[in-house]
């Protein structure tokens, strides 16, 4: 992994992904829970089946899923289970990516010592197509990661 000798802050990974929103549909006709409990977390599947939209919304966090994984540099290869990535929203509205498990440990691994990873993810619509966005950057500890 490249560490920049200023103490830059630098980008780790980023990857995108785009998902078809009647396709997500039919697999949730089709597979119903199976899908939803193999893929999502609770927390995800909650904050969907809340929306008017429940298609979109699991077609957005299935876009991040996919997105972060490409941002990790693995896809999902590599031992990183769906679960391991989970988008949640803070108060404000604002998408966040938590990850644990092999996700966390690759984070960890791609991290330079002496900085601090964050994952930031965007998440966008417009039927038929859901979208999202992410970026891993690295910021030196102490030295702030927004």
């Amino acid at each position: 992994m490249r560490r920049a000798d200023d103490g830059a802050a630098m980008i780790l990974g980023i990857g995108t992904d785009l998902a078809n929103i009647e396709r997500i549909q039919g697999v949730l006709d089709r597979y119903g829970d199976r899908f939803r409990n193999r893929v999502f977390t609770d927390l995800e599947q909650r904050k969907a089946e809340r929306r008017k939209d429940v298609a979109g919304t699991y077609a957005k966090r299935w876009a991040a899923k996919e997105a972060c994984s490409k941002a990790l540099g693995t896809g999902l290869r590599m031992g990183i289970a769906w679960k391991d990535m989970s988008v949640r929203n803070l108060r404000t509205g604002q998408p966040v990516m938590e990850l644990t498990g092999w996700a966390a440990e690759r984070l960890k691994n791609m991290t330079p010592e002496g900085y601090e990873a964050t994952v930031h993810v965007s998440l966008t619509d417009d039927h038929p197509w859901a979208q999202a966005f992410v970026v891993i950057h690295a910021s030196p500890m102490g030295k702030g990661n927004g």
